[in-house]
């Protein structure tokens, strides 16, 4: 009768530990979600902030800027659930605006030109990676999330269910092409 009572509690100990660390794992790729949006919002801030200063610089045709403003204007505006169409309008703008080199080679050739050219090809090429971590971060946790130990001792809590951030994140071509 001992040794049963002793057994069954090594079993329930054992099994508290395993769901112990289930749920700490899980509350860790929460974590690493949350970080890896503000990292992609700050990406995404950045890329827009950069398209909105080339938009109101001259440097660009005036209508090519007003699409590139308005767009860059539009994204960081965007509510939270217009954030991902934003975004993509952005993107279309970047490469319908940049979409051959010479236009790219007209901002780089004026003055301060250069630098700006740099700083947008840096912005458009790292929102994609950015992205790319926050949905394999997402990836991750609704892998986990779907376990039924999980679900069954409700070891996510109140968290909400994490989602991807889906949006066309392509970089404009002249702009890609040049900086490789």
């Amino acid at each position: 009768m001992t040794a049963t009572l002793i057994w069954i509690l090594v079993v329930l100990v054992a099994t508290g530990l395993y769901l112990s660390w289930t749920a700490g794992r899980l509350d860790r790729l929460h974590a690493r979600i949350d970080a890896a949006r503000a990292a992609l919002d700050a990406q995404l801030l950045r890329r827009a902030s950069v398209a909105q200063e080339l938009a109101t610089s001259g440097v660009l045709d005036p209508a090519a800027s007003i699409v590139l403003y308005e767009a860059a204007h539009a994204a960081r505006q965007a509510e939270e659930e217009q954030r991902e169409v934003s975004e993509s309008e952005l993107s279309q703008a970047l490469r319908a605006v940049f979409a051959e080199m010479p236009q790219v080679e007209v901002v780089r050739e004026a003055p301060g030109g250069e630098a700006a050219a740099r700083e947008l090809t840096e912005a458009v090429r790292r929102v994609p990676m950015a992205r790319r971590f926050h949905n394999d971060a997402v990836r991750a946790a609704r892998a986990l999330r779907r376990h039924r130990k999980v679900r069954w001792f409700r070891l996510a809590g109140h968290a909400p269910f994490p989602m991807a951030f889906e949006m066309d994140d392509e970089p404009p071509a002249a702009l890609v092409d040049r900086a490789a």
